[in-house]
């Protein structure tokens, strides 16, 4: 009994870390293209320059 309980701990285990690094990963592309989107489409400051997108 006690084998197959910790056998269907690391599988609940071993699936909340793919999950979570799936999670991740959708996380990570999304502020990717949000940074992309936003590298291309800043604004022009009064000098003509290109200026800062964010504000740190």
């Amino acid at each position: 009994m006690v084998p197959l309980l910790l056998v269907l701990l690391l599988a609940l285990i071993l699936f909340g870390v793919g999950f979570a690094l799936k999670a991740l990963w959708v996380i990570a592309v999304i502020v990717l293209v949000v940074w992309l989107l936003g590298f291309v489409l800043r604004s022009a400051d009064g000098a003509g320059r290109k200026g800062r997108w964010y504000r740190w």
